[in-house]
């Protein structure tokens, strides 16, 4: 534990490092964020704020994890191929945005499909070359899934890439929810006995922080979907690996209630011809259009989703 928590503190002193740097490149070339019209007036202060920051999280990640943590751990490549597309597809994405408007991403079509044929080369991999097929279930011990592994594990992260992307909308949301779920997973890990993997996790955890600290209200730079993407499929494939992917919910569940709020509004504005249940979706701005200020709101979600890792560290000590 005290080499992944080292190398952790390491992780986060490159990141503050790496941070103003590329704050600086990406305001040089112009990467800068424009608010959407359908959000919080708020908000629109934040216009002209550096977007793309992600780069800043991932530069670090594999700087550390190539010089500490790679040498005869073949299994940590998944994840570097798994972040080097997103990156792309985020690249992409932010890019379009900011160089026509804040309605012209990528195609969310283009997105979804190429999310989707992610997750399943992922669940490939797992699968049949890391031999990764169980699951473990508090209480009852790891049970073996054989073949119906493939659709389960391209389910989990197709939905934890979303349902992380999505959380991503007020300064610091994103970044110590990430942050929280990373440092269980690397303490479930450590109880396995994968110091790769809780390595790779308190990684993971000082990257996301060294980002957090341009990131925090009143944020210096934006994470973008070169940052969410990664994170959220990353988070995913390390839930696979510790076969506690079904606690994904419980310590990831400020991202369940956020991914779960939209999936409500959309479904329920249909059934009923156009009634809402929140204010506006994801669940962050309802609360912002009922009065709680970002910090608040940023707080105490961190909050729910320190407790939500707790919960489910405890739980994953039972099997």
């Amino acid at each position: 534990m005290l080499e992944a928590l080292l190398i952790g503190s390491l992780a986060f002193l490159l990141s503050v490092i790496l941070g103003k740097p590329i704050i600086n490149l990406l305001i040089k070339y112009n990467i800068l964020k424009k608010i959407s019209e359908e959000i919080s007036e708020n908000h629109y202060e934040k216009t002209g704020t550096p977007t793309m920051g992600g780069l800043q999280i991932l530069l670090t990640v594999l700087i550390i994890t190539g010089i500490f943590n790679l040498e005869n751990r073949l299994s940590i490549l998944l994840p570097f191929f798994a972040i080097f597309v997103c990156l792309i597809i985020g690249l992409i994405d932010d890019l379009r945005t900011t160089t026509f408007n804040a309605n012209k991403g990528l195609s969310w079509k283009i997105k979804m499909l190429t999310l989707l044929a992610l997750s399943s080369s992922i669940a490939i991999i797992l699968h049949f070359q890391l031999e990764v097929q169980s699951i473990n279930v508090p209480i009852l011990g790891q049970i073996s899934l054989n073949y119906y592994y493939l659709p389960i594990a391209i389910l989990v992260v197709f939905l934890t890439t979303v349902s992380v992307a999505i959380t991503d909308g007020l300064d610091g949301l994103l970044a110590g929810n990430a942050a929280i779920a990373f440092a269980a997973f690397a303490i479930i890990a450590y109880l396995q006995q994968q110091f790769y993997l809780a390595i790779f996790s308190f990684t993971m955890v000082g990257s996301i922080l060294g980002f957090l600290w341009y990131n925090a209200y009143p944020a210096k730079v934006f994470m973008g979907e070169t940052g969410a993407l990664p994170i959220g499929v990353t988070l995913g494939i390390v839930s696979l690996m510790t076969g506690h992917w079904l606690l994904l919910p419980i310590i990831g569940i400020v991202f369940m209630l956020e991914a779960g709020s939209a999936v409500l509004q959309v479904c329920y504005f249909k059934l009923t011809n156009g009634k809402r249940i929140f204010k506006m979706t994801p669940l962050h701005h309802h609360f912002e259009m009922v009065g709680w200020s970002e910090n608040q709101i940023v707080i105490r979600f961190w909050l729910i989703g320190l407790i939500g890792a707790i919960v489910g560290i405890a739980l994953a000590i039972t099997v």
